[in-house]
């Protein structure tokens, strides 16, 4: 290889590449100066979390509802950041101290000494479906203590994760609705005809350890009318993924996953899982 060359494979020469970087400076000189747009989030209602221009409080109760239970409700992260979340709703209907949200994945005594007491009570239920849980309607409330209510929220297997992997919430005693009510949360689309959102399964179960019919009416008001806006808006209705297998409308590709698949052809067949 002669002096002063280039070997092979090693690109520019150093002269033309520190050359072409300058031209690149001074095309580029001109970008610095332009200015920056912020990105910045519109205004929120702070009652029900909502934009501004579409916030929903005038379908909320102009007086939080009076109640005896306790809800705590165990928000996966995943559900924090969505637009049109539910609990927001939920929480704006109810006074501060019968309504509190705890965000997380794992919830340990150690970090959540509180959480531990409340699951340690006895008159503490968490609301989730399943072989040991009994239905909510038939359970015959024997203390006369305000009763606390655990319901965890997120997409049904961010619900599992959470129930399975935090030993505090296999304490308290299982309940689960039997209620055949469809949900009318219908711009979010469920496993089946029957999966309620937080907020009505937290509307329902209130309704019944109340012994209020009008609870349920009233906060599923607000959920109606976010539904309403957002249709009215360009959103679709959304079939429960029940609806679509058993109509033939599942555009989706099946699952791979055995596990998935034999889930798909229970909702089919009206098997409950």
């Amino acid at each position: 290889m002669e002096r002063g060359g280039v070997e092979p494979g090693s690109g520019a020469a150093p002269g033309a590449a520190a050359s072409e970087d300058g031209e690149d400076r001074e095309g580029c000189a001109g970008l610095w100066e332009l200015p920056v747009e912020r990105c910045e989030r519109r205004p929120e209602c702070g009652r029900c979390s909502r934009p501004q221009k579409v916030c929903l409080c005038p379908f909320l109760p102009i007086h939080p509802l009076k109640v005896s239970t306790c809800l705590y409700i165990i928000q996966h992260p995943a559900e924090e950041s969505r637009v049109l979340r539910t609990v927001p709703l939920l929480a704006a209907c109810l006074p501060p101290d019968k309504c509190k949200i705890l965000v997380g994945r794992r919830f340990s005594e150690d970090r959540y000494p509180e959480l531990a007491t409340v699951c340690r009570n006895p008159n503490t239920l968490i609301l989730y479906p399943g072989a040991e849980a009994t239905n909510l309607e038939e359970l015959a409330v024997v203390s006369s203590s305000p009763s606390v209510m655990i319901i965890i929220d997120g997409t049904w297997s961010q619900a599992k994760d959470i129930f399975y992997k935090n030993s505090l919430f296999r304490l308290p005693k299982q309940v689960q609705l039997k209620t055949n009510i469809s949900s009318q949360y219908v711009i979010r689309t469920q496993p089946t005809n029957t999966c309620l959102s937080t907020l009505e399964c937290a509307a329902v179960a209130l309704t019944i350890m109340e012994k209020n019919n009008s609870i349920q009416e009233t906060i599923l008001r607000p959920l109606q009318a976010l539904c309403s806006f957002q249709l009215q808006h360009g959103a679709q209705i959304h079939h429960s993924k029940e609806h679509l297998l058993k109509n033939g409308l599942y555009d989706k590709p099946m699952p791979k996953n055995k596990r998935k698949l034999r889930r798909m052809e229970l909702l089919v067949n009206n098997v409950k899982i």
